[in-house]
């Protein structure tokens, strides 16, 4: 349920009460009324008989003999004792109807005080209701939570412009030294120094690139080209385009064959059976290979020569399909994990960009899985490898 819908929800259930409160005065005012109102007569008429002597003492006196003004006077104050009884009764209930809708409305003005100070910016405001059992702690908890998602958002939007700053400021500054060393002659003019400033100004423009496409995927505006592809053939043409990295680094890329259910319902391991259709998925094939280059390309980076990277897809029920990016690698330690996806993290604070990468190959994975409406996740066991999964709805 939405903030919105449990204001609503709460402030329906205060009026609710507060007219129950109101409603209990009413009845409060009116009980006291008819409780007290026949003795306050009884007491009073008792009194006039036993005054006149009894039922027929009265009997041929006129309207002015003493037993009849004696009647009107008890009259009178009877009814002057009962109006002042129920006004005092009215007003007992109404202070105490005011004080169970001041008591019942005091949380509200604590809530109200904690988000005056989260707009004034201080996130870690919260309204110290989280332990109550109704609506109003509901609410709270509620605003707790979007406090709490506020105060991360934002520090992780001051630690995003800081990385990067960082980030773009290396390859700024080696081409600034760069290009003074050249023209002070600290430097010849060589090629070997144009070529440090090319790959530099290269990797400026990955990263600006790689920013556009992960802000555009978190705003939902990253435009998708879907349709339906064989995953196959995508996985193939991947591989290919790595092909001589990955033997120049000593490390073998093996591609199983999509495991595809057959009629029978079981799966075949590597080969599928003849005339199987193949496992596809809906995404954009630019994307997709993006994707799956990234993953490669973060395996390549970490595993050590003579190790292997298996790729591998197959279904993984409710209409998706999984792709697998298995290396042998040291694997990622249980406190990198939960941040592998994080944009510019660093499991290694000594590691650089002389590798000309952007810090952001994983994040933008995520990035763009999520744009397809599937799930990304890692899984490692130190000195096991690392193994990523990549879902995607079935075409």
């Amino acid at each position: 349920m939405t903030l919105r819908a449990r204001l609503s929800v709460a402030f329906a259930t205060l009026r609710v009460r507060l007219a129950v409160a109101f409603a209990l005065v009413a009845l409060f005012t009116a009980a006291a009324v008819a409780l007290t109102a026949p003795a306050i007569v009884g007491r009073g008429f008792a009194a006039v008989e036993a005054d006149g002597s009894g039922p027929g003492a009265g009997r041929g006196q006129g309207p002015g003999s003493g037993v009849g003004l004696h009647a009107q006077q008890v009259q009178q104050e009877t009814t002057l004792t009962i109006i002042v009884v129920a006004i005092a009764a009215a007003g007992v209930a109404s202070l105490f109807g005011l004080a169970i809708a001041a008591r019942m409305t005091r949380p509200l003005g604590r809530l109200e005080d904690s988000a005056a100070a989260v707009a004034r910016g201080r996130l870690d405001a919260r309204s110290g209701l989280d332990r109550r059992t109704d609506e109003i702690g509901s609410l709270a908890r509620s605003f707790d939570t979007m406090a709490a998602e506020l105060q991360t958002t934002e520090f992780a939007r001051r630690r995003f412009f800081q990385d990067a700053a960082h980030e773009l400021k290396t390859p700024l500054a080696v081409i600034d030294a760069t290009t003074s060393a050249v023209m002070d002659r600290v430097y010849q003019h060589d090629d070997r120094h144009l070529e440090t400033i090319r790959d530099q100004a290269r990797l400026l423009g990955r990263i600006v690139d790689d920013l556009r496409v992960v802000s555009l995927a978190d705003a939902g505006v990253l435009p998708l080209r879907r349709e339906v592809l064989d995953v196959a053939a995508i996985m193939a043409t991947t591989t290919r385009d790595l092909g001589a990295r990955a033997a120049a680094s000593g490390v073998r890329i093996d591609m199983a064959d999509p495991e595809i259910p057959t009629g029978s319902g079981r799966t075949g391991a590597l080969a599928s059976p003849a005339g199987s259709p193949p496992l596809t998925v809906s995404a954009d094939p630019d994307r997709l290979r993006q994707v799956i280059a990234a993953l490669l390309d973060n395996a390549l980076r970490h595993t050590p020569e003579g190790g292997r990277i298996r790729l591998s897809a197959r279904p993984a029920g409710l209409g998706r399909t999984r792709i697998e990016v298995v290396d042998s690698g040291p694997g990622i330690a249980a406190d990198d994990l939960p941040h592998v996806f994080e944009r510019f993290y660093q499991a290694d604070a000594a590691r650089d960009r002389s590798t000309g990468t952007s810090g952001l190959g994983l994040a933008i994975v995520r990035a763009l899985v999520e744009a397809h409406g599937g799930a990304v996740r890692a899984a490692s066991e130190p000195g096991g490898g690392a193994r990523f999964e990549v879902e995607l709805p079935s075409g």
